[in-house]
């Protein structure tokens, strides 16, 4: 897989011309730059960019160019990754179980702030992180409302343990900031608001002072047509809360969205293997491709259908049940998709808003997986 060097006017114009067999992610630089300014213009306080959700170069490229100067690192892969990408950049390695090899990789390559959400977990930053200078965030967690699945059940301390936590953080002499994750693609601004408010509750019990509040990732791409992500009514709404929160002891204010800054940079375009007997759809890709995450968090309706030539499908709806290309029956994505009723092999099926969590999850199983990747100035079929 690599970024192909000719600049297509628009992904049509790619299919038409190259014929390809192999799916393709059309990439385009100035809808993730676009993104990039909508947060750094709109949220009231750093912008940083979960990495994991898309860490190609071409990504972190566009986003250090739109002006985005923090990154949200899970792994010492993602570390290196920036330093050399964008070596003046803020790392934040949120990532809050590390082995002890990780944490030292993370100080060498003078990393500044970090999350915790246990005893056991701080008690290794403690030993091995320099106090002067170095931000440790506690991360805590609540029951999830408006997200499409819940990070809470793998990571963050409860309310009373991060009270706890963050004493310890302002003992040992570090920075002691707050964080949380309300979730994966949260399309309802109020996610944020009981999140904020316990955070002031939490730092109230321990009698500490935080620095900075990171209200984590969770906003969302643009997946279904009916549901546009409400960005500035969120970022309103966790401006004013943060305010009426803490009051004189507001934080300064940390977001890392992922999803919401490159879903919508990329869009798939899968080739139609066969319709068997007119009724199953088989693509070249599916859920051990750039697909993966469809299952967990719902299929995107954003999709089109267009013939070998390029022409949209336009015959009646029909619902579809859709295959992957895999000899494995879980290879399916999921609920019938509704697809134009004259679609044929040979056809594209068109999915935008496929940036995150598509590159990274894509796989070899089977055989399959072998992904072109083509940059084009706009994404419109």
């Amino acid at each position: 897989m690599g970024l192909s060097k000719t600049i297509w006017s628009n992904p049509s114009e790619y299919l038409r011309v190259e014929q390809p067999d192999n799916p393709v992610l059309f990439f385009a630089p100035t809808a993730i730059q676009a993104a990039a300014r909508r947060f750094i213009d709109g949220f009231p306080g750093m912008v940083t960019y979960a990495v994991k959700s898309n860490p190609t170069e071409e990504v972190i490229e566009n986003l250090s160019a739109a002006g985005v100067r923090g990154y949200d690192c899970a792994s010492m892969f993602e570390i290196d990754l920036i330093r050399r990408l964008a070596p003046d950049a803020a790392i934040h390695y949120n990532n809050p179980v590390r082995a002890r090899h990780e944490i030292a990789h993370a100080v060498a390559k003078g990393v500044k702030s970090y999350s915790v959400d246990s005893a056991s977990e701080l008690d290794k930053l403690i030993e091995m992180v320099p106090p002067e200078g170095t931000e440790i965030s506690v991360r805590f967690k609540l029951p999830v409302a408006g997200a499409a699945y819940n990070f809470g059940a793998k990571f963050g301390a409860t309310s009373e343990l991060a009270s706890e936590l963050l004493r310890k953080v302002a003992d040992a002499g570090f920075i002691p900031s707050i964080t949380f994750h309300p979730g994966t693609q949260c399309t309802d601004p109020h996610a944020w608001e009981s999140y904020i408010r316990e955070a002031a509750v939490i730092a109230s019990r321990a009698g500490v002072t935080i620095a900075r509040l990171n209200v984590g990732g969770g906003f969302p791409n643009h997946r279904l047509h009916g549901v546009t992500p409400l960005l500035e009514e969120t970022f309103a709404l966790i401006d004013r809360v943060t305010t009426e929160a803490f009051g004189a002891n507001r934080p300064l204010l940390v977001c890392e969205p992922g999803r919401a800054m490159c879903g919508d940079a990329f869009t798939l375009a899968a080739r139609v293997k066969a319709v068997r007997d007119g009724t199953h759809v088989f693509l070249n890709d599916g859920v051990y491709g750039t697909m993966n995450e469809l299952p967990l968090i719902g299929v995107i309706d954003r999709m089109e259908v267009v013939s070998s030539t390029g022409a949209k499908r336009t015959g009646e709806v029909v619902p579809r049940i859709v295959f992957g290309p895999t000899c494995d029956s879980v290879d399916r994505l999921p609920g019938d998709l509704p697809l134009p009723g004259d679609i044929a092999e040979g056809d594209w099926l068109i999915v935008h808003g496929m940036g995150s969590y598509s590159v990274v999850t894509n796989s070899r199983f089977n055989g399959f997986g072998e992904l072109q990747m083509a940059t084009v100035l706009s994404l419109k079929v």
